[in-house]
C-alpha cells in the first residue's frame, strides 16, 4: 500500500500533499495517521516557518473512503444483539477530527490550496486550514447533512460561511462553488486551475521571508481570537457526537442498508436526485 500523504521541503515550507488521485484522496486510517504524523513533524521542525498543504488528482478530497466506513457500520449493527456504543462511536470519529483540528491549532501558519471536490469530510479537514486558496474548479459541500451524518466541528462553517449560509449550506446539503466560497469569505482567493500551486506556494514563500518567532505569535494571537469567538473543541465534541447519532437514525440505518444492496455510490445518487446535484448535476 502506498503512501496518502507526501512530505516535501521547500526552503521554509513544509509541502504536504494527498496523494492517492485515483480513489479521490478519499479519508482512510492510513490518511488519518499519515497527515497526523507529518503535521506533528512539521510543528516540531524549527526549519518549517509555514505548511502548504494540497492534493493530487481532480479532487482535493472526495470526503470519507465510505466503502469501507459503510461496510464497518453495517458489519457492527448486524450483530446479534449490540446495542449502539455512542461513546465508542465518538471517540473513533473523534480520532479523525482531532487531527483536522491540528490545522487549526499550528502555531505555525497554514495555508490549503484546493482544487475540484472537497466535500462531506475533504472540507472538515481544510476548513481547519488558516487560510484556503482555491481553484475555479473547487467545489463544496457537506451532502450527508441530508443524512448520515453532520460536520465533525461545526464551528467551521460558521467561521468560513457565517451563521446564516452555514444554515442554508448545512440544512440542504448543496454544494457552492468557488466564486460563491470567495463571496462568501470562505476562501482567501481564487485562482485558475493552472496556476493553483504556483500561487499557493507564492503565498507560502512570501509569509515564509518573516521570521519564525513572529510568525508564531501572530498565529498564537489569531488562533486565540478564534478559539474564544467559536469554542471550537466543544463544537467538536458535540460534533462527532452528533454525527454518530445522525448515522445511527432509522433514515442513517436504512441509508446503510440500502448501501449494502446497490453500492454506495449508488445510494448516494439516490440521496442526491432530488437535488440535482454532485453527481446528479447536469453537464454542460
Amino acid at each position: 500500500m502506498g503512501n496518502a500523504v507526501r512530505e516535501e521541503s521547500l526552503g521554509h515550507v513544509r509541502r504536504l500533499t494527498l496523494c492517492r488521485p485515483a480513489e479521490y484522496n478519499t479519508i482512510t486510517p492510513q490518511l488519518r495517521d499519515e497527515l497526523g504524523a507529518a503535521l506533528d513533524a512539521a510543528e516540531r521542525d524549527r526549519d518549517v516557518r509555514v505548511i502548504l498543504f494540497d492534493a493530487e488528482g481532480p479532487a482535493f478530497c472526495a470526503g470519507y473512503g465510505l466503502d469501507w466506513s459503510t461496510s464497518a457500520q453495517a458489519s457492527e449493527d448486524g450483530r446479534a444483539g449490540r446495542v449502539w456504543d455512542s461513546v465508542a462511536d465518538q471517540h473513533m470519529i473523534g480520532s479523525f477530527a482531532a487531527v483536522w483540528a491540528k490545522l487549526h491549532e499550528c502555531s505555525k501558519p497554514t495555508v490549503a490550496a484546493v482544487q475540484g471536490w472537497c466535500i462531506a469530510g475533504g472540507t472538515n479537514i481544510v476548513f481547519n486550514a488558516h487560510m484556503i486558496i482555491a481553484a475555479e474548479s473547487a467545489r463544496f459541500g457537506y451532502p450527508p447533512s441530508r443524512v448520515w451524518g453532520i460536520p465533525e466541528a461545526p464551528w467551521n462553517w460558521v467561521m468560513r460561511l457565517g451563521l446564516q449560509r452555514a444554515r442554508r449550506y448545512m440544512l440542504t446539503g448543496d454544494e457552492f462553488t468557488a466564486a460563491e466560497a470567495l463571496e462568501m469569505g470562505a476562501v482567501l482567493e481564487v485562482v485558475p486551475d493552472a496556476e493553483l500551486a504556483e500561487r499557493s506556494m507564492a503565498l507560502a514563500q512570501r509569509i515564509a521571508q518573516v521570521p519564525a518567532n513572529q510568525l508564531e505569535m501572530v498565529t498564537m494571537a489569531l488562533n486565540a481570537v478564534a478559539d474564544e469567538m467559536y469554542d471550537p473543541r466543544s463544537s467538536r465534541r458535540l460534533g462527532t457526537l452528533l454525527d454518530g447519532v445522525a448515522r445511527h437514525t432509522q433514515e442513517g440505518l436504512d441509508f446503510v442498508q440500502r448501501s449494502g444492496e446497490v453500492g454506495f455510490r449508488e445510494a448516494v445518487r439516490e440521496r442526491d436526485r432530488p437535488f440535482g446535484d454532485y453527481g446528479e448535476r447536469p453537464r454542460g
